[in-house]
């Protein structure tokens, strides 16, 4: 009984030593989050005192523009330039710093800080939303075709239209977040969810009828055709954006995008036929992985030498 009390009083002795170490690295570890803390409230501050004088130059520097000769139009241009591309510089320091959450996340998560402070972390977040899109895409696929084929019942129809509604919530949800870490996703990109969120409410609360029955089958066909999009989309752009962000191209953010295919207008493409990937906002230049390529500045679609084909949209980050 003695041996294994002074075996007791042994492993004691122990903890109480890991115990003390363990409050000695709380203690640095809160000094630290103190630290970061004032860190980060002195980069924002920093931060948008610089945006206002920025913008007060900005605009003087327009208004000099209109009597200005040919040598200071020059100057103001260069000025110019570097305005804008310190504008850039700060969008992505502040992805790495707290700031307030925008109207939809306040309404739906409060006041919390939503912002990842380290690259892994981001990317982690990304590469789950990924995957959470895909594994949904599939769950989607295999309940339409069981609504379509076997189950005529109105009951598993509220089951998979619930699933839509909960599904699209949670995609605007998650978009949102990856925009407040710095994700570039266009806003016509988010509120085409914000559109399918409430389009797939309607077909929950839709009463059961005749005309209900008579699209039914549409919507559901409409449905198996999407996600099957969805999910070849997925795996041909996951791929060309590793090889992207392999040669510098991309951002470590950048997102796939479950569009159905076209080519051309203002939005960022993705061209089959050369896997470029071009964006009317992206700083950097696109590079060609597999035939040579040129981008058309006026409208932002790429050409190709040999041949063109369709593409699918990628959402920029």
């Amino acid at each position: 009984m003695s041996g294994q009390l002074e075996r007791c009083e042994r492993e004691w002795h122990e903890l109480e030593g890991e115990f003390q170490e363990l409050q000695e690295t709380h203690r640095i570890y809160k000094q630290k989050l103190e630290e970061l803390t004032a860190l980060q409230t002195l980069c924002s501050s920093s931060i948008n005192k610089q945006k206002t004088r920025l913008k007060d130059l900005k605009h003087t520097l327009q208004r000099y523009k209109h009597h200005a000769s040919r040598e200071e139009a020059e100057l103001v241009q260069q000025m110019g330039a570097s305005i804008k591309e310190r504008q850039n510089i700060f969008f992505d320091m502040e992805a790495y710093l707290p700031k307030k959450n925008g109207l939809y996340l306040n309404l739906v998560l409060g006041n919390v800080n939503v912002t990842l402070l380290s690259n892994q972390a981001k990317f982690a977040y990304k590469d789950e939303y990924e995957k959470f899109k895909l594994y949904l895409t599939i769950i989607l696929l295999l309940g339409a075709v069981m609504c379509r084929f076997v189950l005529h019942y109105r009951v598993t129809d509220e089951v998979f239209n619930f699933l839509l509604v909960w599904y699209y919530c949670t995609l605007t949800i998650r978009e949102s977040i990856l925009i407040s870490n710095g994700s570039r996703i266009k806003g016509w990109w988010v509120s085409h969810h914000y559109v399918s969120t409430f389009l797939s409410g309607v077909m929950l609360t839709w009463p059961n009828g005749l005309i209900y029955q008579k699209f039914r089958n549409q919507f559901l066909a409409f449905s198996i055709f999407q996600s099957c999009v969805q999910f070849l989309q997925y795996y041909y752009q996951r791929g060309c954006l590793y090889r992207l962000r392999a040669l510098g191209e991309r951002n470590h953010l950048d997102l796939t995008k479950d569009s159905s295919p076209g080519c051309g207008g203002a939005s960022p493409s993705f061209c089959l036929s050369c896997s470029v990937a071009t964006s009317g906002s992206s700083t950097m230049p696109s590079r060609c992985l597999s035939s040579p390529a040129t981008r058309n500045a006026k409208n932002g679609r790429c050409s190709c030498w040999r041949s063109r084909s369709s593409s699918s949209s990628l959402a920029i980050s």
